[in-house]
């Protein structure tokens, strides 16, 4: 005999509700009452359930800081038509998506944003964003070799031992293409002097 589906106000975990079938106007319906964002994707208004049950809202609309006028962010939102900013405003929505608190914008989100941009992405949702943000999207990768060559010649100059080479910045460069091009850490140490130290007296010739 078949299971008779409960009223949503009886079931009391996300995995009570996952044993039943629903519809995306039912989820659509109980996120509505809910006071949730209700306008999604019947994958997206499953997740903002599961969230739920967890304690975390994913409100159906967040005021503006500096008006009065209430705008929508749903997770089907594009980032060129909802006033997309690395703001307090969508801080604080995906800290609510996120159940992370303070939520801080990573480097690949930011790369993600100026790739929308240069490109006018129109499809690119906060959707697309927050799975930027977990990890699971190749849309777009901070590229942090310029970060790790700075910190790279930066440790280097403090080495007492490079004060023997006149032209700092050249070996700096030889011993940085070494370990760039190697599946060694990116970082200086003393150790490197020595090991390549045929390609810099290469150089001095």
């Amino acid at each position: 005999m078949k299971e008779s589906r409960p009223d949503f106000r009886e079931i009391k975990s996300f995995e009570e509700f996952n044993r039943y079938y629903w519809y995306r106007e039912e989820l659509s319906q109980i996120c509505k009452s809910l006071g949730l964002e209700y306008r999604s994707t019947k994958q997206e208004l499953n997740h903002i359930i599961e969230q739920y049950f967890k304690g975390i809202r994913v409100e159906k609309s967040l005021k503006k800081a500096n008006k009065n006028q209430i705008e929508i962010i749903t997770l089907n939102a594009p980032l060129l038509e909802c006033g997309f900013s690395f703001n307090q405003r969508f801080r604080d929505y995906f800290s609510a998506v996120t159940a992370v608190t303070p939520f801080k914008f990573n480097a690949d989100m930011a790369t993600a944003w100026r790739k929308v941009k240069a490109e006018n992405d129109l499809n690119f949702t906060i959707y697309d964003m927050l799975k930027v943000y977990y990890g699971v999207s190749d849309y777009a990768k901070y590229d942090n070799s310029a970060c790790q060559w700075n910190q790279f010649l930066k440790d280097f100059c403090l080495d007492e031992f490079s004060d023997y080479y006149s032209d700092k910045l050249k070996v700096a460069a030889i011993l940085w293409k070494e370990v760039r091009d190697s599946k060694n850490e990116k970082i200086y140490s003393r150790e490197l002097l020595n090991e390549y130290k045929y390609k810099i007296e290469e150089y001095h010739k």
